[in-house]
This record gives C-alpha cells, structure tokens and sequence, in this order.
C-alpha cells in the first residue's frame, strides 16, 4: 500500500506549538474499514525524525495504518524550552497530540512510545476514563522504562549540580543538553507502578535483554503489573529482540521485525470498526 505522508503543527499541551508528521495510508479510490490510528511518542531527548521511529511509522502506514508522530515541548521543531519540561509536560503534550489526531485523522485507538515515551504512553492509557479506555484499543512501547524515578538518579548522577545548584547539563548522543531540578523533581513526583495496572488496551512490549539504557528488567515489572491487575482480562505480550540495542539501530533487520509485527498487532486489535 503505497504511502503519504506530510508535516502538521499544532497546540501542544503547554501553550507552545507542537510540530508533527503525519503517515498514512494514500487514497487508492478502494472502500476499506477505517484503519487503527496510531499516535507515537519519542524519547528522552530524542524527536520524531528518529530513524527507528520514521521507519517504523512510514512501514505501518504501508501497511494500512495511520500514525502522527510528533516532537514534544522544547524538542526537534517544536517550540519551548527542553530545560522547562518533565513528565508532566510529556503527558500534556500528549493529550493535544491525541486531540489533534482524533481531528485530522479519526478516533485514536492506539498509543505507541519509544522508551520515555513508552512511559508517557503507559501511563495515559493507565488514568482514562472508562470511556476513553473503551476506545483506546492498544498500546506498543519499545524499551520503555516501568518508573520515572530511575531517570532523575541518573541524570542526578550524571550532574550533581543539578541539584545543588538548581541547573546543570548531561551529554546524550553527542548533544549537551540543560537540565533543571524541577526536571527531576516531577520524575520523582510520579508513581508510574501505581498507573500501568490502569491499562485496559491491549498491550505489546518489544525489549531487549541487552539493553543498557533501559534494562530488560523493566518490561518484565511492566508485564507482570498489567497481568496481575485486579480485574484485569488483558494478558500482555511480551517479545525480546535478541540483538537489539535501546535505539535499535545495531541490528536493522530489527525495524523491519518491529514494524511488521505491530502492524499485525494493531490491525488484529486497534481496527476502529
């Protein structure tokens, strides 16, 4: 299925604007059920130009699927400054990101985050409403990490005077990056534990276990949060990329695996009809 694709921008959840592309399906004149509709997440410090994020995205709408990928606050062409966001800024930009594809693409039925990302996209599947929960159809993360806590001790221990001084700076692929204790403190704020059993949709996690960025521990914990849930019907799937890394990047074959089997996964569960 052949593919369009092309740049939007809208309100993000933070009074600046969000930039963001759009993958979808192109029009071939052949009546067909509405296609799952995807928003992806980046993550910590990354964009939506990410390759294994444009590879995967572009993939998925070949395969039928429509995905806004978008930069969050202070990140790729988005407005506003890096140093001012955290997690609570990620969730809003979020929740306008699913505003504006529930506009200029149809009902969201699925979420889908690369590491923090994941997080993000956890955790707003974790707190919907029952309603919102019954649209919401499924959730995909790679490499997503189980808390928020574990990045605020590694950037703390990356900079202490981030901390003691209230602003300080780490290096993450090659990028200087300025980070303030605010920062941190809201990573600390959130219980993300207490929101994962939360998660109604169906739920696919991609893993590596040799992930040194984030360890695979952190999707068994994720895993078992979502199974053992009081209530909860919804049994996740876990698949381990055996080569991988956190950026998927070492072995490319791995993106091509990715974006074929979420693409079986979303249109099996996340179809809007």
């Amino acid at each position: 299925m052949s593919r369009k694709s092309y740049r939007v921008n809208f309100p993000g959840g933070n009074g600046y604007r969000l930039a963001g592309i759009i993958d979808r399906p192109a029009p071939d004149g052949v009546s067909r059920p509405s296609p799952p509709i995807v928003v992806f997440s980046h993550c910590f410090t990354c964009n939506k130009d990410l390759k294994a994020i444009v590879r995967i995205s572009r993939t998925l709408s070949e395969h039928g699927i429509a995905v806004l990928r978008y930069d969050m606050t202070g990140l790729g062409g988005s407005d506003g400054d890096f140093a001012k966001t955290n997690f609570s800024t990620n969730q809003a930009d979020l929740s306008a990101a699913i505003r504006f594809a529930n506009t200029e693409l149809g009902r969201v039925t699925a979420l889908m985050g690369h590491s923090f990302g994941g997080a993000v996209s956890l955790a707003h599947a974790g707190q919907l409403s029952e309603l919102d929960s019954a649209q919401l159809k499924a959730v995909i993360t790679l490499a997503a990490p189980s808390d928020t806590k574990h990045l605020a001790q590694l950037l703390s221990r990356r900079d202490p005077n981030i901390e003691k001084l209230g602003r300080g700076s780490v290096t993450i692929g090659g990028i200087r990056w300025e980070i303030e204790r605010q920062m941190l403190a809201d990573f600390r704020g959130h219980d993300l534990p207490a929101m994962i059993p939360g998660i109604k949709a169906a739920t696919l996690l991609f893993h590596s276990p040799h992930d040194e960025t984030v360890n695979f521990d952190h999707a068994l914990r994720i895993m078992g949060l979502i199974q053992n849930a009081p209530g909860n019907s919804q049994m996740p799937s876990l698949i381990a990329l055996r080569n991988a890394d956190h950026l998927l990047v070492n072995a490319p074959e791995d993106l091509q695996f990715v974006a074929e089997t979420a693409a079986a996964f979303l249109h099996r569960y996340a179809s809007s009809s």
